[in-house]
């Protein structure tokens, strides 16, 4: 699901890359949207890249390419139910199976564990506290098992994602190059990063320049989900 701005973004880049070949500036997506600064644009990018939309071409500068346009259906429920990410608090370990749930209209709530408070920034030791749950609208989920977690720290800020934020996570032991998941290392250690595999070494890599990406062999991490929402108070 695109937010109303990301839709706007995505076809305003497309639209530039169709009239001249090259991806609009920073500035001229700013002035675009509307927006009082380029940070705003930088949200949107990561998130337009994170759900596939766009891809960034290595080395070179304003490089965007736009991978696909949403499909009417996709523009519909888009323009009825927006996308808004959330973190929850709780804990990780040995992590009680969420309750599969069927489809349900985008007004339904469902009710997801809170099973803890995930760090996205050093590691956190895992917990298990699986007492507390989360309402969540169903137009947010998709098919499967989801889970909360309570975000601590600032490694992932340049995703979008907050201390304090709410994240929902798609309960998966495997996801794709580049997607942002729960990942649990020496089966003691949860955190929220962004994936990347290369041979045989596993990459978790923060979304902060102040911190570094961490590199692990395979058998050192397990995959535990993959990042489908945010839900953040104000």
């Amino acid at each position: 699901m695109l937010t109303s701005k990301q839709h706007e973004l995505l076809v305003f880049i497309d639209a530039k890359l169709k009239e001249r070949g090259v991806s609009p500036s920073f500035d001229e997506m700013k002035d675009a949207l509307n927006l009082r600064s380029k940070s705003g644009i930088h949200r949107l990018i990561t998130a337009l890249e994170e759900r596939g939309f766009i891809r960034r071409l290595a080395h070179r500068a304003r490089a965007l390419e736009v991978v696909r346009l949403p499909d009417t259906s996709e523009r519909k429920r888009d323009r009825e139910t927006g996308f808004t990410p959330s973190v929850i608090k709780g804990t990780f370990a040995n992590i009680l199976p969420a309750a599969r749930h069927p489809v349900a209209s985008e007004a339904a709530a469902i009710t997801l564990p809170l099973h803890g408070r995930i760090a996205a920034g050093t590691p956190i030791e895992a917990l298990s506290d699986n007492s507390q749950s989360i309402g969540v609208p169903a137009a947010m989920l998709g098919a499967g098992e989801h889970y909360a977690l309570e975000v601590a720290g600032d490694s992932m800020i340049e995703a979008g994602i907050h201390d304090g934020d709410t994240v929902l996570i798609q309960r998966c032991d495997t996801a794709e190059n580049g997607s942002i998941v729960v990942a649990l290392i020496d089966e003691a250690e949860a955190t929220l990063k962004r994936l990347r595999r290369k041979g045989n070494s596993v990459a978790l890599e923060a979304a902060n320049p102040a911190y570094e990406t961490r590199i692990f062999g395979p058998d050192r991490v397990r995959i535990q989900g993959r990042l489908v929402g945010l839900i953040r108070k104000y």
